[in-house]
């Protein structure tokens, strides 16, 4: 959650922060403020709502010129998304600003002794102590460096802090614990980001920190140490993506942009993955044979739209190594006491890598010896740097809130990892995971196909403005698929939207079926454990009852004809794949029935691209 940005270098601060957070404002968007120093103050704005409002201020009334600031777009977390709450916090005497992404778990203590000692809290913020707490030892006479190593080792919780001292224009000074920073260099110049999104423009040089760690830029240097104060470094890494790939490409919706850049994220992950002699190489996963040989367990552990990738993960995975797994909410894993061996694979699926459940989760796994693997697009990210393997999914940035690109390119690397499973296991011949990677590698052509029906669904979600309710069926693969569909309708569209097992349905939800109801069945392909004619059979069902049938079926799927009062047409591919494609027309259709509602789609109410607190 929140955006920040921080900036020392010679252009003015003020453009660009106010870009930055333009870049990152799909982490949160209750609020944005900037701070700048300016001739031994600090000088700053910040208003309630969008970016544009802080904007339009900044523009009726400018800051004044200074080369340092640092800036914020909220999330809310403690205290309402209003004026008062909105960052930056000033200290006492306004000396000082600091922005602030996480909890700060002892803050209520910490806020109750600064009170006493006579200082006034105007919001109801976590991040308000910090900024009269740094004061207080800058104004004893510690350098902002030193006061920011104090401050920390008082805090507890997640957090990333970035503050100014108006005083000292030189430097702004960042810490953070569990939550996501990364520095941007440049020449003459550096950057502080949330991702690297906030300073893409200007430089694709970053530098990864380490958990507990405090870093220190200026127009020259970065200095890196730990909250003790001893020396410590970075990773530098090279951004591969650049600044076009985070524009709208002439969509009118990131999200619609990145639903049709699926077919080259999924070639993209497909990239590099078999080697000369055809076996399948993962050359990020850090995990050796020998130990995923000993695995004997796995399970899968990820959040909202991750989540229901895992739960396709777990069909391909025991289907083609017939190990066992399970599927876990992360918010709910270590809470109910799980059984972790040595020869349990815990595998963590996250789009940002800073996911604050799923990281716990891991960290609750590492501890009783198991081994993590993540599953991740986001290089130098917390989850994959705290797991002992990776698989990236190479999506490249996905800017709008509801996952798209991210959700297919997460289902490729869980049929990589299952195939690679399989091969280290000997549970499929080399030729059986070969004819495999085949079909996956003639997805992206399936997703163009899919995709090429865009109008036809587009006309189909304008046509239901007025939908109140709409449900999704599946069985097995697709009832993820159901879910997911029914997730992207309630976070795009806010209406009421549900996915059931179609199995399910004569326990209970046909209830819910009422006349006219438009009800999203994903019908299997043909010819495996009767799958496809029980699913006909729900559908019947349903219809009997008034359901209005909204059907994805094979192309050359006649029997379904008299049962489907529209038809979307899917291309051939086996029923563990059928996801990918699936999935497609369920995005366009959330996509464009919340653009004919007017909702905002890259930027949904009450949500957040990256959910860092608990």
């Amino acid at each position: 959650m929140c955006g920040i940005v921080g900036y020392v270098g010679a252009k003015q601060a003020q453009d660009v922060v106010i870009e930055g957070l333009r870049r990152l404002e799909y982490r949160g968007y209750d609020s944005a403020g900037i701070a700048l120093a300016h001739e031994g103050s600090v000088v700053w704005d910040k208003r309630p709502g969008k970016l544009a409002n802080l904007e339009e201020a900044i523009a009726s009334t400018p800051l004044p010129a200074s080369t340092t600031g640092i800036g914020h777009t909220r999330w809310a977390t403690h205290g309402a998304p209003n004026y008062a709450n909105a960052h930056p916090h000033l200290g006492k005497k306004g000396r000082l600003a600091v922005v602030h992404n996480g909890i700060i778990e002892n803050f209520a203590q910490l806020r109750a002794e600064l009170e006493a000692a006579g200082h006034e809290m105007v919001s109801e913020t976590d991040t308000e102590i910090s900024a009269h707490l740094l004061e207080n030892e800058v104004a004893a006479g510690a350098d902002l460096t030193t006061a920011m190593q104090n401050v920390c080792r008082r805090l507890e919780g997640a957090f990333t802090l970035v503050a100014l001292d108006g005083a000292d224009p030189s430097r702004v000074v960042a810490a953070r614990r569990n939550s996501p920073l990364v520095v941007g260099l440049g020449e003459g110049e550096n950057f502080l980001g949330s991702d690297v999104a906030a300073f893409i423009e200007h430089t694709r040089e970053a530098l990864e920190l380490g958990q507990d760690q405090v870093v220190t830029i200026t127009r020259e240097s970065v200095e890196v140490t730990g909250f003790d104060g001893s020396p410590a470094e970075g990773k530098q890494y090279h951004v591969d993506w650049d600044l076009s790939a985070a524009e709208k490409d002439g969509h009118d919706w990131f999200m619609r942009k990145e639903i049709f850049e699926q077919p080259r994220a999924v070639a993209d992950s497909l990239l590099g993955r078999r080697a000369a002699d055809g076996r399948l190489q993962l050359d990020e996963m850090r995990l050796d044979d020998a130990e995923l040989r000993d695995i004997d367990k796995i399970i899968i552990i990820a959040a909202g739209t991750s989540y229901y990738a895992g739960m396709v993960a777990k069909y391909a995975i025991e289907h083609w190594t017939r190990i066992s797994v399970e599927v876990e909410l992360a918010s709910e894993f270590r809470y109910r006491d799980p059984i972790l061996t040595h020869s349990t694979l815990v595998v963590a699926i996250s789009q940002s890598g800073e996911t604050a459940d799923t990281l716990q989760a891991i960290r609750h796994a590492r501890m009783q010896r198991s081994k993590v693997l993540a599953i991740c697009n986001t290089n130098g990210s917390t989850i994959p740097r705290e797991s002992d393997g990776v698989i990236y999914t190479h999506a490249g940035p996905e800017i709008g809130v509801a996952s798209t690109k991210g959700y297919v390119t997460q289902l490729v690397a869980c049929y990589l990892l299952a195939l690679y499973l399989a091969q280290v296991k000997g549970t499929l011949f080399g030729d059986e995971i070969n004819n495999v990677m085949d079909q996956l590698d003639d997805m992206p052509g399936h997703l163009e196909t899919v995709l090429s029906q865009a109008e036809n669904v587009y006309d189909f979600a304008r046509a239901h403005v007025d939908t109140t309710s709409v449900l999704f069926l599946g069985r097995h693969a697709g009832y993820p698929v159901a879910l997911e569909g029914a997730l992207k309708l309630k976070e795009l569209a806010y209406i009421h939207a549900e996915g059931f097992a179609a199995g399910e349905l004569k326990h209970g939800p046909i209830a819910l079926i009422d006349e006219g109801l438009p009800v999203f069945c994903i019908v299997p392909p043909r010819g495996r454990d009767q799958l496809h004619d029980k699913m006909l059979s729900g559908i019947q069902e349903v219809r009997a009852r008034g359901a209005r049938t909204i059907c994805l079926a094979e192309v050359d799927d006649d029997t379904i004809e008299p049962y489907a009062d529209t038809l979307i047409r899917l291309p051939k591919v086996p029923v563990l794949l059928q996801p990918l494609v699936a999935v497609i027309p369920l995005q366009l259709f959330a996509c464009e029935l919340a653009t004919a509602m007017g909702n905002d789609v890259d930027q949904p109410r009450n949500l957040a691209k990256s959910v860092t607190v608990e």
